[in-house]
């Protein structure tokens, strides 16, 4: 469980991922080894990850888009088996319309195509309706913290 604390140590590392502990320390109003030690056990507990975000285009990903996955299946089982998908960096079950959501970011259309093949031939796959990036608006990491 996390307290305060914790939730503010993780609005600031929202804010920036690479603020040293004693500046988070002045944050919060504990010794940047408290902090350290709070840093550490969210880690741990993989309450938090700190991760550089990239923009995909700029690092020679140009091609995204979103999958709606229908299964006819154990929906855990598919989700598991397209997680294996190097590419596919977001998959998601839901309850709506579609039992998964897929993100797909890959360097062009043509790996595109060959991963999208490999899911719609997957025994238990029923049907995979795509949705590519015309380009993203907004990309947010800082979904609050409760």
């Amino acid at each position: 469980m996390i307290d305060d604390i914790d939730r503010e140590i993780i609005r600031q590392l929202q804010i920036d991922g690479r603020m040293a502990y004693a500046q988070l320390a002045q944050h919060v109003g504990l010794s940047a080894a408290a902090v350290r030690q709070r840093v550490n056990r969210l880690t741990a507990e993989e309450v938090i990850d700190i991760v550089a975000v990239t923009d995909p285009v700029k690092i020679g990903l140009g091609y995204q888009a979103m999958l709606g996955v229908s299964v006819v299946a154990d929906a855990r089982e598919m989700a598991n088996r397209v997680a294996e998908i190097s590419d596919a960096v977001y998959v998601v079950m839901t309850a709506g319309r579609f039992d998964l959501v897929v993100e797909l970011v890959c360097r062009d259309s043509d790996i595109f195509v060959s991963l999208l093949n490999q899911i719609r031939g997957m025994e238990g796959i029923q049907t995979v309706e795509t949705i590519p990036y015309l380009g993203i608006v907004k990309q947010s990491y800082d979904w609050g913290v409760g």
